[in-house]
């Protein structure tokens, strides 16, 4: 039997390359992100409760309604607006099904779609999984700021839908008031729909403030927000997060959802719902982050890789052009067989395989997790 590809250039993700990868050779796992550490014993415990209780049939459709008020409540205390908790807010199987239900909700055949690269890696995958064209804007280190005047360049009749990352993963830099208030004239007289990720929302460091597109009237109107209750709770397994949108939107979006995965793990919604009633529980994660983030630079000092400046996520990107000239998905390759240690390429971000000589670290992990990685990474000279 002739199958024909839908998606005939796609094969096995990274993160799933370099965990096997890591697991064959005993390296310890700094490229896939999750955390080593558990998530909550409280929240565990709420969600053993609810299925004693008898809680595991399905839930509706768009969420159980106790967690979308809750997630309005939360809304509002952060960014100062109101929610409708029944037409704005459906609960999802993670934050990618909720990228991916968006896109195949609102972008058509022959719509084009422009994403910030290096990009998360399920954002092109879909856009063309549903017929769209994506157009890349590529970002060049250290810095990775955004020309909006050379990104107007690229809008063009067909321009549907703009994607939007912040914090960003895989780089850990954010979009700063000034991007915000320039993506909003840049779509101001057009249909652009806005799909905004934000799963690191939590994760900013430095006194900086996360720009969710909730905070700005003129992107709301026209943006679908996702977040990811697994990065912020530390239970990624977990597969749930929760997509914001107008009533138009959300309409749509769930008309796609429905039939998608219809609904999400009914015990662990209401669980979250109880969790979420003490902010406490994900206000402290810029501080909790920034400590993983300053252990971790101050365990590889002495060390031959150059970090960048990470602003956000759980991320950290390190220039490793003094030690070694090699692509970087090699140097990744050899750094987890040989060194012990796992690490992301960068260029695989990128369609065009952009090479910097830069990988990526995460670094929610335990103390002493990251010490025994940075331990390793301090030998490393010449490979």
């Amino acid at each position: 039997m002739i199958v024909s590809s839908k998606l005939p250039g796609v094969g096995t993700t990274i993160f799933t390359v370099m965990s096997a990868l890591a697991q064959e050779h005993g390296a310890i796992n700094l490229a896939q992100g999750f955390p080593d550490f558990p998530s909550s014993q409280r929240l565990n415990e709420l969600v053993a409760h609810y299925m004693r209780q008898g809680y595991n049939q399905y839930a509706p459709m768009a969420g159980v309604p106790i967690l979308r008020q809750r997630i309005a409540e939360k809304i509002d205390g952060l960014y100062g607006v109101k929610i409708d908790p029944d037409k704005e807010i459906t609960i999802t199987c993670g934050a990618t099904e909720g990228i991916f239900t968006a896109i195949g909700a609102l972008v058509s055949p022959g719509d084009e779609v422009i994403i910030f690269e290096p990009a998360y890696d399920s954002y092109r995958p879909s856009i063309e999984l549903f017929g769209g064209m994506t157009k890349s804007f590529e970002l060049s280190a250290p810095d990775y700021t955004i020309d909006w005047d050379r990104l107007m360049r690229l809008i063009s009749m067909k321009t549907r839908m703009i994607i939007i990352n912040t914090p960003q993963n895989p780089i850990g830099k954010i979009l700063k008031p000034a991007d915000m208030q320039a993506l909003e004239k840049l779509v101001s007289s057009s249909d652009i729909i806005i799909l905004s990720d934000e799963v690191y929302e939590h994760m900013v460091y430095d006194g900086h403030e996360h720009q969710s597109v909730l905070r700005y009237p003129a992107l709301r109107e026209r943006a679908l927000a996702v977040y990811s209750f697994g990065k912020t709770f530390h239970n990624t397994g977990w597969r749930i997060g929760y997509c914001v949108a107008p009533p138009a939107l959300t309409a749509e979006f769930r008309k796609v959802h429905q039939f998608n995965v219809f609904s999400i793990n009914t015990p662990m919604q209401y669980a979250l719902a109880d969790f979420l009633e003490d902010p406490h529980e994900y206000l402290g994660l810029g501080t909790f982050f920034t400590h993983k983030r300053d252990f971790f630079l101050d365990a590889i000092e002495g060390s031959l890789f150059r970090p960048l400046l990470s602003e956000g996520s759980y991320f950290q990107l390190c220039d490793y052009s003094q030690i070694s000239t090699e692509p970087d998905v090699d140097f990744c390759r050899r750094l987890t067989m040989e060194y012990g240690v796992a690490a992301i390429p960068v260029s695989v971000f990128y369609h065009s395989k952009r090479d910097e000589k830069i990988i990526r670290f995460c670094f929610a992990k335990k103390e002493e997790t990251l010490e025994r990685a940075a331990k390793l990474l301090r030998e490393i000279g010449k490979i």
